[in-house]
């Protein structure tokens, strides 16, 4: 891995003083009572003990793949899609990362029953849209017992508790899914407004999870869930926009000191820049997202969405729009749309016309940079 990948130290500093939402330490926020809904109604059923775990989202790259059960050659450890800052060291990319070092503080003991609490920011690099960031909150729930004989109806009965407590009377369904680090893993779906939309994953904790923290799987095992808590708040309010829940307009942010319906704020007038670019064969809409959310910085608010419209590899080309845009072999040409709409202030078409710049500066790879 190339140190050119690696984070800046300002692209750090920034990820680190991001606010986590999940933190009464940082200010109240809804997030926070949909999780501790979820958290009690978890205690009541199983009557266990609740420990909570939360730490920095820097992580070693050890805790956050290998001691998980993630291959070598796993393509989620790609720097297309996690953001490393060392070899060795990562900002995390789901909250598991801490549950491997969590466990191993249960050698030894016995008569356990015991929900772990893990909510915190995570990191990635994905499209930007109404409903991601590149840094999302995510909690996960693992059940940890002193007993071999955890069994798939217990995971029946966290899922339905799940449900009822972040969306009640919601249909759900569940699926079969794979993890490295669950057995019997199982996706679970809620149908809002007749779409069916990703809740949660889980599953049984894999019995080499458990071998790699020192519990022999003869005498333990437990349930491991991970949630996404802002698609779960903004499904339980039915909040329009992913930004709203980071937004200091007060009329947004007291809506979000509670889990009552969202009530309708009246949208700025937004704009939009249409941009053709170069890029290599190997970007994607996750990849793109990230860049642009890099090169703006904290004016990434002001995005409302990043639409790639087409790509078109060098060989579909015209031989004319090859040389018009200096493209070469193992580059294609995209067409980008960017919807500019800030929540708390107009703005104004030289505004957004250097947004436009920025993006499109970021993402070119061509020789010829058309600016306005």
């Amino acid at each position: 891995m190339s140190a050119l990948s690696y984070l800046s130290p300002d692209q750090l500093v920034r990820a680190l003083a991001l606010r986590d939402l999940s933190d009464p330490a940082q200010g109240a926020h809804s997030m926070q009572l949909l999780l501790q809904d979820l958290v009690t109604a978890l205690q009541h059923l199983w009557s266990s003990s609740v420990r909570q775990v939360r730490n920095p989202p820097l992580v070693a790259v050890h805790d956050n793949y290998d001691r998980l059960g993630y291959e070598p050659d796993d393509v989620t450890r790609a720097q297309r899609y996690t953001r490393y800052v060392s070899p060795t060291v990562l900002l995390r990319t789901h909250t598991s990362a801490e549950l491997p070092t969590a466990l191993q503080d249960y050698r030894g003991r016995s008569d356990i029953d015991e929900l772990l609490v893990v909510p915190g920011l995570v990191h990635r690099r994905d499209v930007v849209d109404r409903t991601h960031v590149g840094e999302p909150h995510q909690v996960d729930l693992w059940r940890i017992r002193s007993t071999p004989h955890t069994t798939d109806e217990d995971m029946l009965d966290m899922i339905t508790t799940l449900v009822e407590a972040v969306l009640p009377g919601t249909p759900w369904q569940i699926s079969d899914v794979e993890h490295p680090y669950t057995v019997g893993g199982r996706q679970v779906d809620v149908n809002v407004d007749g779409e069916w939309l990703e809740l949660a994953e889980c599953g049984r904790i894999h019995p080499d999870v458990l071998r790699r923290s020192g519990l022999a799987p003869e005498k333990w095992s437990g349930l491991a869930l991970g949630m996404g808590l802002e698609r779960a708040l903004m499904v339980r309010k039915s909040i329009p926009d992913i930004r709203y829940l980071r937004s200091s307009a007060p009329r947004i942010a007291a809506q979000m000191l509670d889990l009552e319906p969202w009530r309708h704020v009246s949208l700025l007038p937004g704009t939009r820049r249409d941009i053709s670019v170069v890029l290599n064969d190997s970007e994607d809409g996750e990849t793109v997202g990230d860049r642009v959310r890099t090169a703006l910085g904290e004016d990434a608010d002001l995005i409302e969405a990043v639409d790639v419209l087409s790509l078109t590899r060098y060989e579909e080309l015209p031989a004319g729009a090859r040389d018009r845009l200096g493209i070469d072999a193992g580059q294609s040409n995209a067409l980008i749309r960017i919807h500019i709409r800030p929540l708390v202030r107009t703005i104004t078409s030289a505004e957004a016309n250097g947004l436009r710049n920025k993006v499109y500066l970021a993402l070119h790879e061509g020789p010829h940079a058309e600016l306005i």
